[in-house]
């Protein structure tokens, strides 16, 4: 009877003892598609480390010569839902806004069938492009989309994201410290450089942006930077969560 006590007691003690405090230092690493070569690691990486990340859609030109949202990348994108990261629109042909017009903007799209065409277009049609890739989303995985966009090359004007919000769209860019630099040609800003200042300049709450390819840069970023990257700010106390919706 006294031994069946003492385990009631551990039991009930277990039970009520509070759960491990929330990391209070969170960083918010995020990941825009790109040609996808090292989306794999990526998510190695990523898995070993027990980060979550968030993820912006677009259906961009691949290594293999398909798109980074097709049939042979969406079991790439269930399985990253499945594990519990966060997703958001990047426009579906990747575009770019230019200049506001009356009545729309003026856009270029660097995917598609009109890749590098300027067109114009409506509020609704912005609306829509930002729609398209939680539709691709949706029909890949079975979950819905978060209402998170980030425009592509962050850019974006006042009558651009009081347009997205009127149709239920959240934009999210990325701190000045969080720029990690993968678009950065090799050569000028090699990954030890990057890790440093990454390192060095972090601070708690800050945005990262990093990609799953990049095709103009020689020695890819990731994952030469992104392990040690993980492991250092892990050490210096910081945590990784997705973006709240």
């Amino acid at each position: 009877m006294r031994r069946a006590a003492r385990l009631l007691s551990l039991t009930v003690a277990l039970v009520a003892a509070p759960a491990l405090a929330a990391c209070d230092r969170p960083l918010y690493l995020t990941f825009d598609t790109g040609h996808m070569g090292v989306a794999p690691l990526v998510a190695e990486v990523l898995a070993r480390h027990e980060v979550k990340a968030t993820f912006f859609l677009a259906n961009e030109k691949t290594l293999t010569g398909g798109a980074s949202l097709d049939d042979s990348w969406a079991p790439w994108w269930k399985a990253r839902a499945a594990e519990g990261h966060a997703f958001g629109s990047h426009t579906f042909d990747h575009v770019y806004w230019v200049a506001d017009v009356p009545g729309g903007f003026r856009v270029k799209a660097s995917a598609g069938p009109r890749a590098g065409q300027t067109q114009r277009w409506t509020t609704a049609q912005y609306c829509a492009e930002l729609q398209r890739p939680a539709d691709r989303f949706h029909a890949m995985t079975g979950q819905a989309m978060p209402r998170l966009f980030r425009a592509p090359g962050g850019k974006t004007s006042p009558a651009l994201l009081a347009a997205a919000t009127a149709c239920g769209w959240k934009h999210v860019s990325w701190s000045p410290a969080g720029f990690l630099g993968d678009e950065l040609p090799s050569e000028r800003y090699p990954n030890a450089q990057l890790l440093q200042r990454a390192l060095r300049d972090l601070r708690s709450g800050d945005i990262l942006l990093a990609h799953l390819g990049i095709w103009s840069r020689q020695d890819p970023w990731a994952p030469a930077v992104l392990e040690p990257l993980i492991t250092g700010l892990k050490a210096k106390g910081f945590c990784f969560a997705t973006l709240p919706p």
